[in-house]
């Protein structure tokens, strides 16, 4: 349901949220060109998911999105990115063992 936009805390809260997300993308992306391949995958696919909330964040605020949109989009968020934090059989190190 679409509805004008937000005002108040609600909004301010929102838009705080979206900039905070902002800040910590806009400080990782120069880190990104250092990191092997595969790992620069999956850090660019864990900044773009924060890109992603951040904007979801914003349009609450404008009132494209209700509460209950929002949160379940940042669960949906938070999924993924907990995602990157368990080891990939593809990222893995093999050893040897006698």
């Amino acid at each position: 349901m679409m509805r004008g936009p937000l005002h108040g805390w609600r909004a301010r809260k929102a838009l705080r949220a979206a900039s905070m997300l902002d800040e910590i993308v806009d400080s990782q992306l120069p880190l990104l060109a250092g990191l092997p391949e595969s790992g620069r995958r999956r850090s660019a696919a864990y900044l773009a998911e924060l890109v992603m909330l951040a904007q979801a964040y914003r349009h609450f605020a404008a009132g494209w999105l209700d509460r209950r949109d929002l949160e379940h989009r940042s669960e949906l968020a938070m999924r993924r990115l907990s995602n990157f934090r368990h080891p990939h059989p593809s990222t893995a190190q093999f050893t040897e063992q006698d």
